[in-house]
């Protein structure tokens, strides 16, 4: 009697299955953090990629994709390292699209992992990719007429891209103004402006965009904002710091 009392105590003081985190809410809060420790960003990888080993769930698939981006940007030290980086991305990004064509995010990590490939290989040995990265970014505006991150993508390749082959700096700023407009406080647009306004010599614009990602008090992503673009834009600030 006494040990089916204490079973059932055990029972009831038992939290539920369906409470437990998915690999993909744990490893959500592990890349939340990574500014505070990058290797969050490893184990993130690791356990994902374990997830799909065991099973091939779309938003597994979706999350993995952006975590090897910012595996690419963070934790690679060499240009190899970012290259099989954003191309497992990539790999990712494609095979969740095929699966979810709808999928806003599916599309997003593919093209952006794709254009990311693509910008450390070098824009004209890699100018083979353009159409499909154009190609995905309508789609994602299809998709999601309001969506940031697409701003931020569109506004880099008509930044990036030699004008021979469609790069437009007009188009690149209103990219970036109307990502803006959607969300003030994502500082990589603001940092992308700013490097707009230097590409037309229009230092002085450059300078306020740069001094409100410093001093911007509460970014939409602050791991971002204290690992990329607080460096970035203290970088392009002393680039500038003897033109008027």
């Amino acid at each position: 009697m006494l040990a089916r009392r204490v079973l059932v105590l055990v029972v009831l003081l038992t939290p539920p299955l369906a409470g437990a985190e998915t690999p993909v809410e744990t490893a959500r809060a592990l890349v939340a953090r990574y500014h505070d420790d990058r290797t969050t960003l490893d184990r993130a990888r690791d356990l994902l990629e374990d997830a799909l080993r065991r099973e091939s769930h779309i938003e597994t698939m979706i999350m993995l994709s952006y975590v090897w981006f910012l595996w690419g940007d963070i934790r690679a030290t060499t240009p190899e390292e970012k290259l099989a980086a954003y191309e497992r991305g990539r790999e990712l990004g494609k095979r969740a699209v095929e699966l979810a064509p709808k999928s806003h995010d599916a599309h997003l990590w593919y093209a952006i992992n794709t254009g990311r490939w693509g910008q450390t290989k070098g824009v004209l040995r890699s100018l083979f990719l353009l159409p499909t990265v154009r190609e995905e970014i309508d789609i994602l505006f299809q998709l999601d007429p309001r969506s940031v991150r697409a701003h931020s993508l569109a506004g880099n390749v008509y930044l990036e891209v030699p004008g021979l082959f469609g790069g437009d700096r007009a188009k690149a700023e209103e990219h970036f103004k109307k990502g803006l407009a959607l969300d003030p406080k994502f500082t990589v647009l603001r940092v992308d402006l700013a490097r707009a306004y230097i590409a037309a010599g229009r230092y002085a614009e450059a300078r306020r965009e740069l001094q409100r990602v410093l001093s911007e008090p509460a970014p939409t992503i602050i791991a971002d904002w204290t690992v990329k673009d607080q460096p970035r834009a203290t970088q392009l600030l002393e680039s500038i710091k003897d033109q008027r």
